[in-house]
């Protein structure tokens, strides 16, 4: 008979915790028989390098109760009976309303998570103690239907030379599904609407040197065949699964951050919970040096009021948020066309 609980120990912040995983034997990737001990044992051997990625950040945990194939659901404020040793911050949401979120400070906190069934890590792009700041420019290429992951690596690449023009150093991780996390360790001297246009700045640069193969259209009938660039993944309270983190996916895949030598060889599949352990430990992590030497936004900032001052204006924002200054109707063009506003 299974047990009820194991008891891990997980080797965290210089010490090692007994973290209790219940129901450790409950399968949650169903295709590959993976259970939730499966998960927290991962989490614990990639510890170090989640926590340097994913750490000292407000963050949100999407939880699967019954495995990957069942229902989801998100958690914000920090589910009850945290440990002692993990501990939360407020931060204010685009309503304004202010809620605490958990901090991961140690890979024992992380585990706690996967005891909750957290499964997917959503990190902000801001530090606890700065939360309306961000100290991460994120960018999330998105292949749309007729194209995949092949298509993003060219767009990823010539992404992180228009950063470089902008003074920033670029790092690159895969989604874990078909796209690809394009970041840049920046000063948190600007909120999170002054990083949205640093964003669409460089979105629409990228876009005028690969017409053919990317888009800033944020209306899916206006992208065709292209790689969207998701500015819209700027904003605040706005997060993509972390660097380590697993996805809910049927291979159990992680996002996982790669040398940009390496990104024109390697697969979405080849990054999963029982392959990043091994090469972590092979290769290192990758992102080990990401804020040693953060960059500014001011020219992509200079950018975005070039193209204000050339007609390009505001773009639509999520449909989850208040109508924002400049912003256009949010309704699709061919809705738009077939009902035009009365004069």
């Amino acid at each position: 008979m299974a047990a009820d609980a194991e008891i891990l120990e997980v080797p965290s912040g210089g010490q090692t915790r007994d973290v209790r995983i219940s129901s450790p034997s409950r399968v949650l990737w169903p295709e590959l028989g993976i259970t939730k001990l499966d998960l927290a044992r991962y989490i614990a051997r990639v510890g170090d390098a989640f926590v340097a990625a994913n750490g000292d950040r407000p963050v949100s945990l999407q939880r699967y109760p019954d495995g990957v194939d069942g229902e989801h659901f998100f958690s914000k404020n920090p589910p009850r009976g945290a440990p002692d040793y993990a501990r939360s911050v407020v931060v204010t949401y685009p309503s304004a309303r202010a809620h605490p979120q958990l901090v991961i400070d140690e890979a024992a906190t992380a585990v706690w998570a996967v005891q909750m069934n957290t499964v997917v890590f959503h990190p902000w792009a801001s530090r606890a103690e700065n939360s309306d700041n961000p100290d991460q420019l994120r960018i999330d290429l998105d292949p749309q239907p007729g194209t995949d992951f092949d298509d993003a690596v060219p767009a990823a690449i010539e992404l992180r030379r228009v950063l470089v023009e902008a003074g920033l150093n670029a790092f690159v991780k895969t989604s874990g599904n078909r796209g690809l996390h394009v970041y840049a360790p920046i000063e948190p001297t600007h909120e999170f609407l002054d990083v949205r246009h640093a964003v669409i700045a460089a979105a629409r640069e990228l876009e005028r040197r690969m017409p053919h193969a990317v888009t800033s259209a944020w209306w899916k009938e206006e992208r065709g065949r292209r790689v969207f660039v998701d500015f819209n993944q700027a904003n605040r309270d706005r997060t993509i699964a972390g660097a380590y983190s697993p996805r809910a996916l049927p291979g159990a895949s992680v996002s996982c951050p790669v040398e940009w030598d390496e990104l024109e060889r390697v697969a979405p599949g080849d990054f999963t919970i029982e392959s990043v352990p091994t090469r972590l430990l092979e290769r290192g992590d990758p992102w080990a040096a990401m804020h040693e030497g953060p960059g500014r936004i001011d020219t992509l900032l200079a950018w975005w009021q070039r193209d204000l001052d050339d007609g390009l204006g505001e773009l639509p924002f999520p449909p989850d948020y208040p109508k924002m200054p400049g912003e256009p109707p949010r309704v699709q063009p061919s809705r738009a066309r077939e009902h035009p506003a009365e004069p």
